[in-house]
């Protein structure tokens, strides 16, 4: 009797372990863990590299802020006619503040969001000037027409070696003007043909993006400024 009693219990053990096995251990694939992420150690899936973080990169801290303004107009107002085509085009006076340390140099461009310049994805330069040396903290309003002015920066446009105002149509909407400021921590050697003090200047494209591929890796600050404007109705 004690016999069939232990052969029974052992039975009874040996069906609860056979069904509760299969429970314990569910298939790879249906595991509620989730699988473990792909890339390197202590990385999450889809993070972006450092440099998209804001993070370091090449050996360079981040772009600081700079603070950008002029008399002219206010931020993001309307351009008055003096420094337009439909004024005197007179060039703006130019103040700017929060410059990183290690500037040797600044770039300023001016030019039309709402239009694209020939062939290519950028709109009309309006004024560029670059080697405003690094200890400037403005730009007397005014400038001479020329390519080198007396300090040694240089400046160009679309209309030569000059500020050119806005011009937008009067039979449309208002175009966004935007002053650009760019801190550097060098002077730019780029070898320009001077374009005549006015008129068309059709290297006005070549020009400006030899400039700004000499300013990549370089560039430690930057301030931006908006202006609306289009002529008179």
């Amino acid at each position: 009797m004690r016999l069939v009693r232990s052969m029974m219990v052992l039975m009874t053990v040996f069906a609860v372990g056979f069904s509760v096995a299969p429970a314990q251990n569910p298939p790879a694939g249906q595991r509620g863990s989730a699988p473990p992420p792909t890339g390197a150690p202590g990385t999450q899936r889809g993070a972006p590299p450092e440099a998209a973080r804001g993070g370091r990169g090449g050996g360079r801290g981040a772009v600081q802020t700079m603070t950008l303004v002029t008399t002219a107009w206010p931020d993001g107002g309307q351009i008055p006619l003096r420094y337009t085509q439909a004024g005197p085009e007179t060039s703006p006076g130019i103040q700017w503040s929060n410059v990183p340390s290690g500037t040797a140099s600044f770039v300023l461009v001016f030019r039309d969001l709402d239009t694209i310049m020939g062939q290519t994805t950028e709109g009309i330069l309006h004024w560029m000037l670059w080697n405003i040396p690094g200890t400037a903290t403005a730009i007397p309003q005014g400038r001479p027409d020329g390519f080198q002015l007396e300090d040694g920066t240089r400046q160009i446009s679309v209309s030569g070696s000059r500020y050119r105002g806005p011009g937008a149509p009067a039979a449309g909407p208002l175009h966004h003007y935007v002053l650009e400021l760019y801190a550097l921590d060098t002077m730019l050697d780029i070898q320009v043909a001077p374009p005549a003090p006015q008129g068309p200047n059709p290297n006005v494209a070549a020009i400006r993006d030899a400039i700004f591929q000499a300013m990549a890796g370089h560039v430690r600050g930057k301030g931006a400024y908006v202006g609306l404007f289009h002529r008179p109705q």
